[in-house]
């Protein structure tokens, strides 16, 4: 029996940052591997569409990993590369040679099971090893994994490792005993077997080690990555089981190595991109799905957790295993407008009070105190009528719009009229006495290029309906990376990435620009978006 670790730092760890690890850093990630001792490093993808020549860990095809990254290499290490079936044709793969890299990971969703054997024969046949990857292993019923099996035997006996691949982190004791039995028990003893794990709900650790403790003489090769850099809550940590294999297996691996690139290039992406533990993926890994609509949910649409959970269960079954963005957008549609409402006489209602009125719009960016004065007198002003935009602490407004359940909540609580749309409540306005005034949710949004359901959004599209000509504007900074630049209450922040608050930002923009061709929109406060 033997135990190797494979390092997939320079392909999972680029799911994080879009590859864009630069060569510098690619290459200080490379050598300190080698200098590790790690038995296998994976470069990263070979991608025809979306692959690069340079710079970049997704590459545009095989031989731009040997003539611009792996120009050297290191005698006893194995250099292998990841192919998604379907992303690249491997009749252009070229024979491989000892420049070459030494495997393929042929990685391929269940519905091309059958479809991957005929690849799998091309790339052995081109001289290269061959690791067979069956995403979200766990998405196979017993029967479709001894089929999968029997067929690998028969067909693809000369490949060189089949994996055991927790795409979601969702594997816990009982399924790892399961499964492995399973494939131990039916794949030919002379292939090996990997494991691949998804940090989701903190058991990678636990897990890769039930895998190297498992009762087999079979060679078994475990996926790790420096720092645990990788998509969603990330990888098993290179660092860590390889001081556990030195410790329990007689392993010799270098560790130092490790820690250094941690220290002067992986803390470096960590620092600009996240990844690691969070709910939205502890939520994934127990709705078996992909953590990218969690993140869609939870990040775009400012989503609380519950209502994560909620449309997570919603995602039939077909739906769960890669992303899809238009179907999010549409399942997040349907869950917000179950219910249709009939708004005329409540907008027909807030015509009459604003309509012919100068607006102030309050929004809680950080620079709201900035116009504070100018604030306070606009609210004496009876020829203004004021809004709040899901903030109702910093001033007392005539309004408060709340698109979030929480905003309502709190607003209702402290005895605020409150505008609000009808997926955060549908009761009767009758039943509040005249507090609350429910706009229907679908009427107000923003459903072109993705659903924009802010309450910038909504109050500019009610505003414009209602006919108001002129609005003041204050605490509409805009996004920044740095949450605590974004809001004046703390309580209000969420973190975004630098890509989050980009998209933000320049859809904000370009909707401003659309609502000044029909308002005069009077900016008392800096932003981002008054151009």
């Amino acid at each position: 029996m033997n135990i190797q670790i494979l390092d997939c730092t320079l392909r999972d760890g680029g799911c994080v940052n879009n590859f864009n690890f630069g060569t510098e850093y690619m290459e200080a990630i490379l050598h300190s591997l080698e200098a590790a001792d790690v038995d296998i490093i994976e470069c990263g993808y070979i991608d025809e569409k979306n692959g690069s020549e340079e710079g970049r860990t997704q590459y545009c095809c095989e031989e731009v990993i040997r003539d611009h990254f792996l120009t050297e290499k290191k005698q006893g290490v194995t250099y292998v590369a990841m192919m998604d079936y379907g992303k690249y044709d491997v009749a252009r793969l070229p024979q491989r040679t000892d420049r070459d890299i030494d495997g393929i990971r042929l990685a391929f969703h269940k519905k091309n099971r059958h479809d991957i054997i005929a690849v799998g024969k091309m790339i052995i046949e081109k001289g290269y090893q061959l690791y067979i990857q069956p995403m979200t292993t766990m998405r196979y019923s017993d029967q479709e994994l001894l089929d999968l099996i029997e067929e690998v035997n028969t067909q693809l006996p000369q490949a060189t490792a089949f994996y055991i691949v927790d795409s979601f982190g969702e594997m816990r004791a009982n399924d790892m005993s399961r499964v492995l039995n399973l494939v131990d028990h039916n794949l030919i003893s002379e292939m090996k077997l990997g494991f691949h794990s998804h940090n989701n709900l903190q058991l990678s650790y636990s897990n890769a080690v039930s895998f190297i403790e498992f009762n087999t003489m079979r060679d078994r090769i475990a996926d790790v990555s420096v720092m645990g850099m990788g998509k969603g809550a990330g990888n098993l940590n290179t660092e860590l089981f390889a001081e556990h294999l030195n410790l329990y297996f007689g392993k010799n691996y270098q560790i130092q190595p490790l820690l250094e690139v941690i220290d002067t290039v992986i803390n470096q992406i960590h620092s600009e991109f996240y990844w690691g533990y969070s709910v939205e993926y502890y939520l994934s890994s127990i709705n078996h799905c992909t953590p990218s609509y969690a993140g869609h949910f939870f990040k775009k649409h400012m989503l609380p957790i519950d209502q994560v959970s909620d449309l997570l269960r919603m995602i039939p079954e077909e739906k769960k295993i890669s992303f899809d963005k238009e179907f999010a957008d549409r399942l997040y549609l349907e869950y917000n407008q179950e219910k249709q409402l009939d708004d005329e006489v409540v907008v027909a209602a807030l015509k009459e009070k604003i309509a012919g009125k100068k607006v102030l719009l309050i929004a809680p960016g950080k620079h709201l105190t900035d116009a504070d004065a100018v604030i306070r007198e606009m609210l004496a002003d009876e020829n203004a009528i004021s809004i709040a935009l899901n903030n109702d602490r910093a001033y007392l407004t005539d309004y408060v719009l709340a698109t979030k359940q929480e905003r309502y909540e709190k607003a209702i609580g402290r005895g605020k009229h409150v505008i609000v749309t009808s997926n955060v409540t549908r009761t009767p306005v009758a039943e509040f006495d005249g507090q609350v005034q429910v706009i229907d949710y679908k009427e107000w949004i923003h459903t072109e290029d993705g659903v924009n359901d802010s309450a910038l959004v909504v109050v500019f599209n009610l505003l414009r309906e209602i006919g108001v000509k002129e609005v003041y504007l204050a605490g509409f900074d805009g996004f920044s990376v740095n949450i605590n630049e974004n809001y004046m209450d703390p309580n209000l922040r969420r973190p975004v990435t630098e890509e989050q608050a980009k998209e933000r930002n320049e859809f904000f923009k370009k909707f401003i620009a659309e609502t000044k061709k029909d308002i005069q929109l009077i900016f008392l406060t800096e932003s981002m978006y008054n151009e």
